[in-house]
């Protein structure tokens, strides 16, 4: 007897026929095992946290090996559930350690849950689980991700935390048993006490005593090993951008740099290079909590640009990291869609102005044109020069000054900031200083008379881009209009023609919002941006930007699936310096300058913050 399976007309099989016929997709596989060994460590754990079944077959063997042979099954049942619980994610990731983790725990978690459990149905689970492992073994051949002390920090105390409210239930469980009526506070003193090897203040008859201690010093091993191992395996170094690196992006920048207002972030250190097999194009990124990001368009020659980002795709596929690019123009997010199948979202509006269309006239530019006129009637004076031209002292000066006037205990920014101010290499980058001379008598300041510092790089041979912008908090407002305008008035004199001010995220949306007869979903839109704004200032950057008359291009993230976004969102709030996960601040040392200075205006910040 055959069977005919029905195509279209040139005799192909439809993909969902298809689908039926291969079973799950091997893409699918990782995810559906990763979400098995979360339920085999459960059914491991239940395992060593119910007591034992009475009546069994074993129970007569049991009885020969009194307070070892039950005991200690129930706590390798308990530690195996636990560990699994933590390869889960790693197996979901196709992590190749994970998988071998795995493959040793499985076998050891189903013998030990027979023995205490005598769950048949348990043990089948775990072996069916094994053999689905082995078959798919090719599957999880992801490489490590780059080292971190901090997992190991996170590590102990999450795992302590589970721990501890895991013993709870464990000294909970055998309420028949439990010798008197302790409180809460005897149980956990127990347990705390239980975790590093000792006894509690809880007597138990039979075995229950015994059960409950090697159950609750498992726990206790779990915890040191697992945090001895993150803080002492092997490194495995993080991405870093090279010397060599760096020159090949300087010679594509010096041939390609007019195409994207950001590519000359691409020569941030702390960013990672892949290029195009010719070497005419490269993709950079850096690897924040298990995601690949990239940030603005590729580098260098855009019909060379599918072959960086196939290798930059091959890359977070060999290490299972999570693609995501932050800030592509139109164009480029047209090609990464194109060439990888990834989706894209718009993130929000770049400003741009035209150097030749900028006047201060008009009653547009009333408000601009009213502050800088002010300013600089109370004394203040501009300056506009590259980098390679400034002294080394003056360099210095300023170099100190914006450190210190930051505002934030960490450097911000990723996608549209350098990162640095008068490095070797940095020559042909753009500084505007607002400069008033002290009143007299009065000391000179730490810095001399630079009371506001604007930073520009490269963009191409007549462009600039925004990096940086710092002044001192003792200065009148409106420095960074002053400086803005003063950059502008001097561009064509530096040659240039376009420059490229802040990134105002959603900013249509703002924009939409608040015209006349916008729909009550935009108008709630609006609102919710407009409540995010009082931490990342969003409203406050657009109407910023707009004071310029700018002309918006579109910036897009792009991304493989919408459940991915939420990872992606608070990879690129680290990346950005918008969260910072270390130790509390009462653990760090601050400077002098740092504990005196207070956050600054919103357009203080880097530029980048720009992504607020």
């Amino acid at each position: 007897m055959s069977i005919r399976i029905d195509g279209d007309k040139s005799g192909a099989v439809p993909d969902r026929v298809r689908r039926v016929l291969r079973g799950p997709r091997p893409e699918k596989v990782p995810s559906l095992v990763g979400a098995a060994v979360t339920l085999v460590g459960l059914l491991d754990i239940a395992a060593g946290v119910i007591p034992r079944f009475r009546h069994s077959r074993m129970h007569s063997l049991a009885e020969v090996l009194p307070g070892t042979f039950g005991p200690f099954a129930a706590a390798f049942s308990l530690t195996v559930g636990v560990l699994l619980l933590l390869l889960a994610h790693g197996l979901k990731r196709r992590k190749r350690r994970a998988w071998r983790s795995a493959v040793i725990l499985l076998p050891v978690g189903a013998l030990a849950q027979y023995i205490y459990r005598h769950s048949v149905i348990g043990v089948l689970i775990a072996l069916a689980l094994l053999a689905l492992l082995l078959v798919h073994r090719r599957e999880f051949a992801a490489l490590p991700d780059p080292r971190s002390r901090w997992k190991a920090l996170a590590n102990f105390v999450l795992t302590t935390l589970g721990s501890i409210g895991l013993g709870l239930v464990i000294v909970s469980s055998h309420p028949k048993t439990i010798i008197g009526n302790p409180d809460f506070g005897d149980r956990l003193t127990h347990v705390l006490y239980g975790l590093v090897g000792f006894e509690g203040p809880i007597d138990y008859a039979r075995q229950a005593s015994w059960t409950v201690g090697y159950s609750l010093g498992a726990l206790g091993w779990i915890i040191a090993l697992t945090t001895v191992y993150l803080a002492l395996r092997p490194e495995h170094p993080a991405a870093r951008l090279t010397e060599e690196d760096e020159v090949r992006l300087r010679a594509l920048l010096d041939r390609h740099g007019a195409r994207d207002s950001l590519g000359h972030f691409a020569l941030r250190h702390d960013k990672a290079a892949v290029f195009s097999p010719s070497g005419k194009a490269a993709v950079t990124y850096r690897v924040v909590s298990g995601v690949m990001l990239a940030s603005g368009d590729p580098i260098g020659d855009v019909e060379a640009w599918p072959g960086a980002i196939e290798r930059f795709m091959e890359e977070a596929k060999a290490h299972s990291w999570t693609p995501a690019v932050m800030g592509c123009s139109e164009t480029g997010g047209e090609v990464w869609t194109r060439e990888t199948g990834l989706d894209a979202l718009e993130l929000g509006d770049e400003a741009v102005v035209d150097v030749p269309d900028f006047s201060l006239s008009g009653r547009a530019m009333r408000n601009v044109r009213q502050m800088v006129k002010r300013i600089e009637r109370n004394g203040y004076r501009t300056k506009v020069r590259r980098v390679g031209d400034l002294e080394p002292e003056e360099l210095e000066r300023i170099r100190r000054a914006a450190a210190d006037w930051r505002g934030t205990e960490t450097e911000r920014g990723f996608s549209m900031a350098l990162g640095r101010v008068g490095e070797p290499g940095d020559g042909d980058c753009f500084i505007a200083t607002a400069h008033k001379a002290a009143e007299e008598g009065a000391p000179p300041g730490p810095y001399g008379d630079i009371k506001a510092v604007l930073h520009f790089v490269p963009w191409g041979s007549d462009g600039m881009s925004l990096d940086l912008m710092r002044r001192d908090r003792a200065a009148d407002p409106g420095m960074n209009e002053l400086l803005i305008v003063a950059s502008l008035t001097a561009a064509p004199g530096l040659g240039i023609k376009k420059v490229s001010l802040n990134f105002a995220m959603f900013r249509s949306a703002l924009a939409r919002g608040e015209k006349l007869g916008a729909g009550p979903v935009l108008r709630g839109w609006r609102g919710l941006l407009v409540f995010l704004s009082r931490w990342f200032q969003i409203e406050s950057l657009y109407k910023f930007n707009a004071k310029f008359q700018p002309r918006w291009e579109p910036r897009f993230v792009v991304f493989r699936t919408t459940r991915d976004l939420p990872r992606i969102g608070f990879a690129a709030m680290q990346a950005e310096g918008f969260v910072t996960l270390g130790l509390p601040r009462m653990f760090t040392r601050r400077s002098a300058t740092q504990r005196t200075s207070r956050p600054c205006a919103h357009t203080d910040r880097p530029a980048l913050e720009r992504t607020a």
